[in-house]
């Protein structure tokens, strides 16, 4: 087959593979939690009296020059360009009603022109006070992707930030794969230079350590998104996608690799005190947003968790959404904690854990 047909092929091939994706982690047929995230050996010390109002504790959280009235980010989350178009637009709305975060998943098909997979202005239009992050992938910045590349993602739907997602292990067990990486600290660098919005630099469920953080701050970066192990596992997910018992195999024998998503919080806390971290990577509800808070994030990301009520419609996202931010009120409100300063500031009891657990500042 020649390169042009090779090309003329590729995008039905993403497509395919994005809605693969979606089909396998909505059936839940991979289990997406070979790892803990480290938050079951975290607990609250509970307080019976805490003199608060419940209503008017203070969940608000400045990201990106907007308030949001509650600290989540609606992580990334992907499909093929129809129902990516119809997730989209659902979060948008659940996003707006709300007042939270939203990103959007990666934008390769659309930014090459092949499909709007819902990725148009239209996306602004229903989330107009709300930030929005634009999204592409590390290999892309290796194999011609550059400034023009990651202006038409941020333009095309108005973000207030790109989102650059470091999914090493996943293209290293796809079939296909982008597995040249070399150069790609320096691609991120040149594009902090020269963009108008932040970069946030995100994995996609295998965690940041502190040391890859500090070599990202080093750079400009100063939003990083842990993406810990705990939640989706894509070892897992290309395991069940791969087209042999070999590639599966192989695939499957790293379904439990990554940094659990609270030691890898406390560790990126550790190493760049000043960086503003996103805490996500198996975050269920809003007790585990509450202890990923505790821990050193400043918000707090869920995809996998909220993705069947956002295919439904986007009332049902807001239900899901609306449910995480009353968990974690009720976590505020039995720690008493009356905004989100003291709450990361509450005791924790001692756990028959400790010692899976990550070190407490």
């Amino acid at each position: 087959m020649s390169s042009e047909e090779n090309r003329a092929r590729a995008p039905s091939g993403i497509a395919a593979r994005k809605g693969d994706h979606l089909d396998i982690v909505l059936s839940a047929s991979q289990s997406g939690a070979r790892l803990p995230t480290g938050f079951e050996a975290v607990q609250f010390e509970h307080c019976a009296l805490p003199e608060l109002d419940f209503d008017k504790i203070d969940l608000s959280q400045d990201f990106l020059g907007r308030t949001l009235a509650a600290p989540l980010l609606i992580s990334s989350m992907t499909g093929g360009p129809e129902r990516a178009g119809r997730i989209n637009h659902h979060l948008a709305e659940a996003a707006e009603t709300l007042k939270i975060a939203f990103a959007v998943g990666s934008q390769r098909i659309a930014i090459e022109g092949h499909a709007s997979c819902g990725l148009g202005k239209s996306l602004r239009r229903t989330a107009p006070s709300v930030p929005i992050l634009a999204n592409i992938g590390a290999a892309q910045l290796v194999a011609g992707y550059g400034v023009p590349e990651a202006l038409r993602a941020i333009e095309m739907i108005e973000a207030d930030g790109l989102i650059i997602h470091l999914n090493p292990l996943q293209e290293a067990v796809q079939t296909g794969g982008d597995r040249r990486w070399r150069g790609v600290l320096e691609a991120i660098a040149a594009l902090r230079r020269e963009l108008p919005v932040p970069l946030i630099v995100k994995e996609v469920g295998a965690g940041i350590s502190g040391r890859v953080a500090r070599r990202l701050t080093e750079i400009g970066v100063s939003i990083i998104d842990v993406a810990g192990a705990g939640g989706t596992s894509w070892a897992a997910v290309e395991a069940e996608r791969a087209p042999d018992e070999r590639r599966r195999d192989i695939a499957a024998r790293f379904s439990d690799w990554g940094i659990p998503t609270a030691a890898a919080i406390r560790e990126v806390r550790e190493f760049c005190p000043d960086a503003f971290i996103i805490g996500s990577g198996g975050v269920r509800d809003g007790l585990d947003a509450a202890k990923a808070l505790r821990l050193g994030a400043d918000l707090v990301g869920q995809a996998a968790s909220g993705l069947a009520s956002a295919e439904q419609s986007a009332e049902a996202a807001i239900d899901h959404f609306s449910a995480v931010i009353e968990e974690l009120r009720i976590a505020c409100f039995c720690t008493g904690s009356k905004d989100l300063a003291a709450l990361r500031q509450a005791p924790l009891l001692p756990s028959p854990a400790s010692a899976a657990a990550p070190s407490l500042p």
